[in-house]
């Protein structure tokens, strides 16, 4: 199934800290909030970013599938 990257906008306080650690996949705009496509993450991505999202200090990264949609 394909992972996606989704952003909690309520929670996100810009830390930045998906784009360090995501730097392929995750970049920021000028005030430090994270910008992600909405297309699949490679296979060999989805491990890193669930570490991404569970090191989130607010928690507002999440992976989703089609079927979270």
């Amino acid at each position: 199934m394909d992972q996606r990257i989704a952003i909690d906008w309520t929670s996100c306080q810009a830390h930045g800290l998906c784009a360090e650690l995501l730097p392929d996949h995750v970049s920021l705009d000028e005030w430090g909030y994270p910008l992600v496509a909405d297309t699949p993450l490679p296979p060999r991505t989805v491990k890193r970013a669930r570490r991404a999202a569970a090191d989130c200090p607010v928690l507002a990264l999440k992976l989703r599938t089609a079927s979270d949609t």
